[in-house]
Parts: C-alpha cells; sequence; structure tokens
C-alpha cells in the first residue's frame, strides 16, 4: 500500500496547494500588493526628480531644467508597466520588486531614445505655449501646437507599452507606435482618456496626484492596449 493513499492528509496537501491562492479576494490582494509595491519603488526611483522639481517652482523659465529632472520618468515608468504585466495572480509567487528591477535593467536604455526625444520635443511646445503672448502669432498656432502636443503624447503611450513588453531598435519602436496611432484607434482614444484624467487630476488637485494613480493608470493602459501588444506579438516578433 502507498504511504501517501488517496483521502490522507498527505494526499491533500497537493491539492490544497493547488486551490490556495486562486479565489478573488486571493487574486485582489495579489493586485493591490503588486500596485503598492510597484507605486513605492517608482517614487522611490523618481525622488531626485521629484526634490529637484520641487526647488524649480512652476516659474515658465524652468522648463528646460525641469524636463532634466523628469528624464528617470521614462524608464521608471516603463520598468512598472513591465512589473505589472509580468505580475503573479498567485500569493505564493509574488515577486513585483524583482519584476520591476528587472524592467529597469533591461528597458532602461530603450526608454530613454524614446523618451528624452518625446520629452524635449514638448518642452519646445510648452514652452511656446507659455510665451505665446509675446510671439504676434495668430490664436489659431496655439491651438495647433496643442493638437501637435497631444498627438506626441499619445504617440508617446503606444511607445511607452511597445519599449517595456518587446525589444526592438530604437526607430522601428517608433515607426510601429506611430502606426498603431491610427491602426487601433479604441487603444488610442483609451489612452487620450487616461491623460484626459491625468491632466484633470493635476488641474482639480495637484501635480503629485497622477504620479499617485501610476500604477493604476498603467494597468488601464495595458488593457487598452491589448490590440497593440497582440498584433506586435504575432505579426512583429518572430
Amino acid at each position: 500500500m502507498s504511504a501517501t493513499q488517496a483521502g490522507s492528509p498527505a494526499a491533500d496537501v497537493p491539492r490544497a496547494s493547488r486551490v490556495f491562492g486562486d479565489g478573488p479576494l486571493s487574486r485582489a490582494c495579489a493586485l493591490i500588493h503588486t500596485v503598492l509595491t510597484v507605486e513605492g519603488l517608482l517614487l522611490l526611483t523618481l525622488a531626485p526628480s521629484l526634490l529637484g522639481l520641487l526647488f524649480l517652482g512652476a516659474d515658465p523659465a524652468n522648463l528646460p531644467l525641469a524636463a532634466l529632472c523628469l528624464a528617470p520618468l521614462g524608464p521608471a515608468l516603463s520598468a512598472a508597466l513591465y512589473a505589472l504585466h509580468h505580475r503573479s495572480r498567485d500569493l505564493m509567487e509574488l515577486r513585483p520588486a524583482r519584476a520591476y528591477l528587472r524592467g529597469l535593467r533591461l528597458n532602461s536604455a530603450a526608454a530613454l531614445r524614446m523618451w528624452v526625444p518625446l520629452l524635449a520635443w514638448l518642452t519646445v511646445i510648452a514652452y511656446g505655449l507659455t510665451h505665446f503672448a509675446s510671439t504676434g502669432l495668430p490664436g489659431w498656432w496655439a491651438v495647433l501646437l496643442g493638437v501637435i502636443g497631444v498627438g506626441a503624447l499619445l504617440w508617446g503611450a503606444h511607445a511607452l507599452v511597445l519599449t517595456s513588453l518587446f525589444t526592438f531598435r530604437a526607430v522601428d519602436t517608433a515607426r510601429l507606435a506611430g502606426y498603431f496611432l491610427l491602426r487601433h484607434g479604441r487603444a488610442t482614444l483609451g489612452a487620450a482618456s487616461l491623460l484626459v484624467v491625468a491632466a484633470a487630476a493635476t488641474l482639480w488637485w495637484t501635480e503629485a496626484l497622477p504620479l499617485l494613480l501610476a500604477p493604476a493608470l498603467l494597468l488601464s493602459l495595458l488593457h487598452t492596449s491589448r490590440p497593440i501588444i497582440t498584433e506586435t506579438q504575432e505579426d512583429f516578433t518572430a
């Protein structure tokens, strides 16, 4: 007779281990743990940048310095997106900190290649809008600059997803992000809605709120970007 008969306590251990952590409450706890860990690591990564922004203040003349302080934001968001995408739903297999650090190590260089030019372009647009009254240009130029800025942010959202989850050359990531702007209109609209939420939170409450909501916003970005992720996996990877 076997030492682990069916119905014996020893035989029930594997079955119990299989079902532990599969319930909705356990999955919710796993998600909350992952979100809080990613949020803490994101704030820790960006602490020097946030301190620099605090000292700079809101003077438009400080926009170039503010952009320099925001340079680490791209790699940090990429690492957070990587960790959230690879999160485990099993309470026994939660390693969000390891996933975040792995994403930071793997994606920092690629994220900077996308983020720094985008940040420089957005800084030029923001500087032009804050000093628009002194240019003497017609008002529709300001509207055009705003539209270009929004388009650049939407492109950046797609580029962030591609950079965080795939390994492409910078030029290929840029082309794919532009291609998906029109190819997947719902994904682009989803990214636009997240930008509206972040802008509303900044204007109506505080500039820190979008950063505190970053994991939730990134989870929503992952959800709305599923068509982009699926097509990239099927058509653009080996």
